[in-house]
Formats: structure tokens, sequence, C-alpha cells
């Protein structure tokens, strides 16, 4: 692929046209493998490769998009003269009259110990095999899933003024899924909906997938005969794998600038945050601190530049509970007139790229778990969401999940299933009470981040300790 990349790239800048204020160029190849086994049958494997160059064009103060699969020259050219259309044709609509700045020379490269084909695909299908088989451990268990999938994104941006970017990301992605049924009630345990990362089978590891299954049945099992969560307004502690949902729906998508500035409103939404609030707005209590930083090793969307060429560092939205940044690549900025970050990506080589999250991530405190815990009389802890709903302004929400387990005096005591809480955004993160210190800290990544027209699903990045809110309504429901 390296030597395809470089010969595109030069075939690239000398195809740059003449007379623009501003192109660039991003090629893009995703290859893909996905195996799964369902109640001990293994599913066709799913295989796949997509590829393909994006043109974006800057004149006249206009600027367009044009996206070929034809990588000749012929097929390039017919990319560069279709976005040199549409910049002109956008000249004077919108409030950018100039492209992004120029983008650094430099590459990233995912860090990889163990390469998804150091394993033949004979020991990849036996491996998720194995792992499903170990999910059947009772009668009451109704239907096992287990699935393990691998990403690999290659891509090389070029730029008019002599700018070259190389990047490649490789994702892991495991998956199991236990369902139990007894006497009317159906319960469900799950690994890997945030359990995803940067990197090769070393991220099975990180995550514990290999103990996982056992553990998962048992809990599944066991929830049949918890009692239900009680309805009440109490202390609460959600896991990281929680805390993760909790991010990325009520930080990550409110304070997305195009969002912000309206372009999502009829599609995914708006967002209760607007302009005037960043620097003053009180978003959490003072324990609330939040980054941007694609520059986590192994985080699912970790990069050193994004899409448009801007180079990534670590920037924080939200310090001692105050906002001061908002999720807005270099378009986004030049429109508002606001500092943002390198969060301009795409989806795919067919896509622009627009505002999206990356490695969005609640920083660590100082508490212990068992600190996080040790002073709550009363109280429940939550993991890993099975449900959620969000009103389009990202401000009312309400989130459910697998397992829930009381907090009496200070310690876990008794399994509850169908745990639910509710709040409003701003008011729940100003009620957070305790955050845990860098032992409890997990990174983990959201892997089917919707937003766009067209559609765009992205890969995101989550990390978050445990962290404790107050006076929170809690509810169960009745089956």
């Amino acid at each position: 692929m390296a030597l395809v990349e470089d010969t595109l790239a030069g075939r690239m800048m000398a195809l740059m046209p003449s007379g623009v204020d501003h192109c660039s160029m991003r090629h893009m190849v995703e290859s893909s493998e996905h195996i799964t086994v369902r109640n001990g049958v293994i599913e066709p494997l799913h295989t796949s490769v997509d590829g393909g160059v994006l043109v974006t064009v800057w004149a006249g103060g206009g600027h367009g998009y044009a996206a070929t699969s034809d990588l000749s020259d012929a097929g390039l050219r017919a990319a560069i003269d279709q976005a040199t259309v549409w910049a002109h044709r956008t000249a004077g609509v919108g409030a950018v009259e100039r492209p992004p700045a120029a983008p650094l020379s430099g590459e990233f490269h995912s860090p990889v110990a163990r390469a998804w084909d150091s394993m033949s695909l004979a020991d990849r299908v036996e491996l998720v095999r194995f792992n499903e088989s170990r999910l059947q451990t009772d009668d009451r268990i109704v239907d096992t899933h287990a699935s393990l999938a691998w990403r690999r994104i290659e891509s090389v941006f070029v730029t008019s003024d002599g700018g070259i970017v190389h990047q490649s990301q490789d994702h892991l992605m495991p998956d199991l899924r236990v369902v139990a049924y007894a006497d009317g009630l159906t319960q469900v345990r799950s690994f890997g909906g945030f359990e995803l990362g940067q990197g090769g089978f070393e991220v099975l590891d990180r995550f514990g997938y290999h103990d996982a299954a056992p553990r998962l049945a048992a809990e599944a099992i066991e929830l049949l005969s918890a009692p239900n969560c009680p309805t009440e307004t109490t202390e609460l502690v959600l896991a990281p794998d929680q805390m993760a949902l909790q991010i990325h729906e009520s930080i990550g998508h409110p304070l997305e600038l195009d969002r912000i500035l309206g372009d999502e409103r009829n599609f995914a939404g708006t967002s209760f945050v607007t302009a005037d609030m960043f620097g003053t707005f009180q978003y959490g209590s003072e324990l609330l601190n939040v980054t941007f930083d694609p520059t986590v090793d192994g985080q699912l969307a970790s990069y050193e530049f994004d899409d448009e060429g801007t180079p990534a560092q670590r920037q924080h939205l939200i310090k001692d509970g105050i906002l001061v940044r908002p999720l807005g690549g270099a378009l986004s900025q030049q429109r508002a007139g606001m500092e943002g970050v390198a969060n301009s990506r795409s989806s795919a080589w067919n896509r622009a790229p627009i505002d999206r999250m990356a490695n969005l991530n609640v920083e660590p405190g100082t508490s212990t778990f068992a600190e996080l815990i040790g002073g709550i009389e009363r109280g429940v802890y939550l993991e890993t969401n099975i449900s959620w709903s969000i009103d389009d302004s990202r401000n009312k929400f309400q989130f459910s999940c697998e397992r829930g387990t009381m907090i009496e005096n200070g310690e876990l005591t008794t399994v509850v299933r169908n745990p639910s809480y509710r709040g409003i955004s701003s008011t729940f993160w100003r009620s957070l009470s305790g955050v845990g210190d860098p032992s409890t800290f997990q990174v983990m990544g959201v892997g089917n981040c919707g937003k766009g027209e067209p559609s765009q699903v992205i890969w995101v990045g989550h990390a978050s300790p445990p962290c404790r809110f107050s006076n929170v309504e809690v509810f169960g429901a009745e089956s």
C-alpha cells in the first residue's frame, strides 16, 4: 500500500489545478473483516476493501467537493473539474472565503503489537467460536452471539501548497452478547459496545476479552432472579462503560460547533449550547474536566492530523466545570470566529469532512473506587448501556443499563435489574460529586456514531474513570 500511496501522491501533486486558491486531495482505503458466530453457527465471513479520492477546491471565495474511485489521471482530472465548478457556484454564499491554514507534513500509524494477519483465518474463526461456546452455560440462556471485527484505514492527503500527510489506523472491535430468559423475564449482558481500540490482538488483552464470556453468562442468569431497580432520587455511580455513552451524548454532540451553528438542525438536531456560553458557562461541577485528545496511544480515534490536514493536539473543552472550547474544525472555526480543535473528519473517501468527536475524555480525579462509594449511605452503581434517549437539543435524556448494584453504607450489595436514570445535561454534570483516580481510568470507544447528510457513521474514543452524581432520578422497569 505504501508504494501505491507514494506513487499516487506524486500523481495527485502533479495534477493540482492552476487558477484556484487552494486544492487538496485525500486518498483513503478501508479494509475490513468481520467474523460472527451465533448460537453455535458460524455466519458467512464478511470482508471488504473500499477506496477512492476526495478532491476539495477553493476558488473565488467558494469551495467545492468531488469524489472518485477512478484513480486514473482522467478520473482525477474529472473530479478536480467538478469540484472547481462547485467552488465557483458557492462563491459568496457562505461565511468562509478562504481555505484552512496549510497543513504540516507528517504521518501517523496505530501502534500494533500483534497484527490481525499474524493469526491465520482458521485460528481467528476458532477464537470467536470458542468464546461464543463459553456463553452457553445454562438452559436459561436462549441466545448467544460473538463477533470480532478488524478494520484498517489508510490515507494520504496532499495539498497544492506542498503539504503531504500519511496516516493508517488499525481498529479491533470484539463483541459478546448473551440473552437469558425465564418465567417471562429476559435479561442481557454484553461486552464490546465500548471495549474498542486501535491496535492488534493486544486490544483483546487490554479489555479482558478472554475472561469475559463466563462472567457475562453468570451475570445474565443472576439478573433473572434479581429484584427490580427501585425508583428514587439517590446517589448514582456510573461505570466507565456507561460514562462513555454519557460523555458521547450529553457532552460530545452538544459541543459540535456545526451543530451549534445550525447545520444539523433538520437531521440530527441542534444543541442547547450557544456560542456566547464559551468562557463563562458552568457546564458541570468544578470536578469536571473534559479534554479532546487524539494523541492517546491505542484509543479508537487517535491521529496526528484531521481530514483537513490540521495538526491534532490535546485541548480542554471543559475545565474545572467551565465550558471553554467547542468541537469545531477549521471551517467551523472560521465561520464562528472561535477557536476549536482538529476534528474535521470523514467516514469514507466519498464523504466531506465535518465536525466530529474524536477522543473525548473525562480526566481522572483523586478518588479510589472505594472512596467513590464509601461515603454513600444509599445509592446505585450502573454498568453497560442497553438503551438511550435524548432530545434533539441534547439536553433532556433517559438512559437504561444492563446491570445495577445497590450501594448501602458504602458497600456494593444487591444486584438489581432494569436500572434506568434520567436528567438534564447541565444539571446532571453539575451534580458530579466524585471522580475516580487514574487507577480507575479506562480508555474505550464508540464504533457507530452517526451524523451528517449524506449520513456518515464514524468511530470515536471516550475514556473516563467511574464518576459519582448526587440527587439523580433512578428507576426500574417492571419486566
